[in-house]
């Protein structure tokens, strides 16, 4: 157990820019493994029914991941978790538009738009995560 506790200390140690890149990868890849499963099933059309499942299925995954990999933070999961949907609820809208735009407009593929859609999304989704979601206060913000 302390061999655990000390490798956890290690991991949360490394930039957290790093962490949320590397597991942000993982996520992102389970996320896009359910869009691709799902369009596959469902087909091309239903791309945007896909999203939704995608972002459904990976919110719980990633949620944990984020707050445990990424962010380090201990307690005030009801309150993370809320603030974490509300993140997802702007990477999704953020999602959708991308992905409309580059299948209308430039990249009429879905699976190769949906892949840049997720890496722009993701970009977004850190930043609210750090600033927002998974924010630790400063001392300085008590007073």
């Amino acid at each position: 157990m302390e061999m655990l506790r000390f490798l956890y200390k290690k991991w949360c140690s490394i930039p957290d820019k790093i962490r949320f890149f590397l597991v942000g990868s993982i996520n992102a890849a389970f996320s896009y493994v359910i869009f691709a499963i799902a369009l596959y099933l469902l087909g091309d059309k239903h791309y945007q029914a896909c999203v939704i499942l995608q972002w459904s299925l990976s919110s719980v995954f990633s949620y944990f991941n984020q707050k445990f990999f990424v962010f380090c933070t201990m307690g005030n999961y009801l309150k993370e978790y809320i603030k974490c949907c509300s993140t997802w609820a702007v990477s999704y809208v953020l999602n959708v538009v991308i992905l409309e735009f580059l299948v209308r407009f430039m990249i009429k593929n879905v699976y190769v738009a949906q892949f840049i859609s997720i890496l722009l999304v993701g970009i977004v989704t850190y930043v609210l995560f750090k600033y927002f979601a998974f924010k630790v206060p400063n001392v300085s913000d008590d007073e």
